[in-house]
């Protein structure tokens, strides 16, 4: 909080009332572009209601801080822009987890897990992100000068950045190594090269946030701990450049890369479609799990091998997709 002339302002810099406009402008195209693609039946997914709500709140943090540029005095309109902006990236993030899970559906014989539980275990990580980054921001934001709240406040959004950025490490490193047995069984289709180029591209995006996001908050933290603030703190705690060089410009990247390579052109809607070895999409009847439900969150990547039915070792069991099936399904077909 500042004080300059007897007026509050909750900025340690004058805001741009131009910025926030044509990022919110941005977010919202692209939102409306994801949504008429979502509308579709063709590449409508589960997941891209994800990233329509995470599209929403990231959109309605920067039109927040738009109205909040000409009333910096104003704690509401300070704390809605803060927050909503914090939260947008983890939701677009949770969005990812389930095109993950689709992936994996989709090439059952390379998942390391059981393809339902990948995306609880990501959803409940991302959960507890979005809880510690909504509940540091919140309590950061109402602070009203309280050195101790903002502190604590503090730790908790630093501590919830450090964590996604360990989820979205944990997060690219399976999808790698389904990239890569994907590619050593020669089965590595257009249309999976095309999902494994884009969840590394817009999951990277997401981590440069957080690692910048982190930097901020430890800046931040310097802050309050100490009576100066000189060099990299100075940089980012006093120059509006920072948030929009590495917030906003990065998920903006990220929406407008998912209406280019929208996932539900390039996965079929139906979870029971997979691919067999041979490049040819088939109708299976899905995951067939063993175990009881507690077992697989134990053994999570099932060590023994025996929690699950191998069904793709059978492909002449399971009809071509196409032959009966509706027209989502013969719509998605593989691109070699």
């Amino acid at each position: 909080m500042t004080v300059t002339d007897n007026l509050v302002s909750y900025y340690a810099y004058a805001p741009s009332h131009a910025l926030p406009i044509v990022f919110a402008a941005l977010i919202g195209i692209s939102w409306l572009l994801q949504i008429v693609q979502n509308l579709s039946p063709i590449s409508f997914l589960e997941s891209n209601i994800l990233h329509d709500l995470g599209g929403l709140v990231f959109m309605s943090g920067w039109i927040m801080r738009t109205v909040s540029s000409y009333h910096t005095a104003n704690l509401a309109f300070y704390s809605a822009q803060y927050v909503l902006i914090l939260c947008g990236p983890p939701i677009y993030s949770a969005a990812e987890y389930n095109i993950l899970g689709r992936l994996m559906h989709y090439l059952p014989m390379h998942a390391p897990l059981n393809p339902s539980r990948v995306i609880y275990f990501f959803i409940y990580l991302g959960a507890a992100v979005e809880g510690l980054t909504a509940a540091g921001a919140a309590k950061q934001s109402t602070a009203k000068g309280d050195q101790e709240k903002l502190r604590s406040g503090q730790n908790l959004v630093i501590v919830g950045l450090i964590l996604q950025a360990v989820v979205e490490t944990l997060f690219i490193t399976m999808v790698a190594l389904m990239h890569y047995r994907t590619a050593v069984a020669n089965m590595l289709t257009k249309n999976v090269r095309n999902v494994c180029i884009m969840l590394y591209g817009t999951s990277t995006l997401v981590l440069l946030r957080c690692v910048c996001r982190a930097v901020e908050g430890f800046a931040v933290k310097q802050a309050l701990d100490s009576t100066t603030c000189k060099s990299t703190c100075n940089n980012v705690l006093r120059h509006e450049w920072f948030l929009y060089a590495f917030e906003a410009a990065p998920m903006v990247l990220y929406t407008f890369w998912l209406n280019f390579m929208h996932p539900g052109r390039l996965l079929p809607r139906n979870t029971n479609c997979y691919l067999d070895s041979e490049k040819i999409e088939r109708s299976g009847p899905g995951w067939i799990e063993k175990r009881s439900s507690w077992m697989t969150f134990i053994d999570l990547f099932d060590v023994a091998g025996t929690g699950h039915e191998k069904f793709w070792l059978k492909p002449d069991d399971w009809p071509i997709v196409g032959s009966g099936s509706n027209e989502r399904e013969k719509s998605t077909n593989v691109k070699k």
